[in-house]
């Protein structure tokens, strides 16, 4: 199963995305004021004056869709015999990272329009685009794969 280079990019997906779900979407920081504030895919944390206040609805909707996301990629991966089924969770796949993504974008965005200069994006919001491009090489292979073996058939 492992040495197919489709399992080594669904297992990369699975990898960034469990680290998205720790590292901050986006982050800024006033010291200053003595304000931060910080989006993750869980919730939403600001910190004024050592006041920490935590809000997790509608931030945990990134998360959500992360851990969906893993599933389907762990499903996808036991599923190495059967590689049509494996398109089709790749591509539904695709579909719930491309969520991901809008999310944390949106997300993210609606944050730098309220906070005026001092902020950054983070790696969390980075990860996701390395899975989507790592789920299409693995669609991409398996459907070599596939072509191969419809070919090989043909010969016989």
């Amino acid at each position: 199963m492992w040495q197919r280079i489709q399992s080594v990019f669904i297992g990369i997906v699975i990898l960034s995305l469990v680290v998205a779900i720790f590292m901050p979407i986006w982050v800024y920081v006033d010291t200053e004021n003595g304000l931060s504030h910080s989006l993750y895919p869980l919730h939403y944390t600001s910190i004024e004056n050592g006041q920490r206040t935590t809000v997790y609805f509608p931030y945990a909707a990134t998360a959500i869709l992360m851990v969906a996301g893993i599933t389907i990629a762990v499903m996808e991966i036991q599923r190495y015999k059967d590689r049509v089924a494996q398109v089709k969770l790749g591509t539904l796949n695709s579909l719930i990272l491309a969520g991901v993504m809008i999310s944390a974008v949106v997300l993210a965005n609606q944050l730098s329009k309220e906070f005026s200069g001092g902020w950054k994006y983070s790696l969390g919001l980075y990860l996701p685009f390395v899975s989507v491009t790592c789920n299409w090489l693995a669609i991409r292979f398996i459907r070599r794969d596939e072509k191969l073996v419809k070919d090989s058939d043909r010969l016989r």
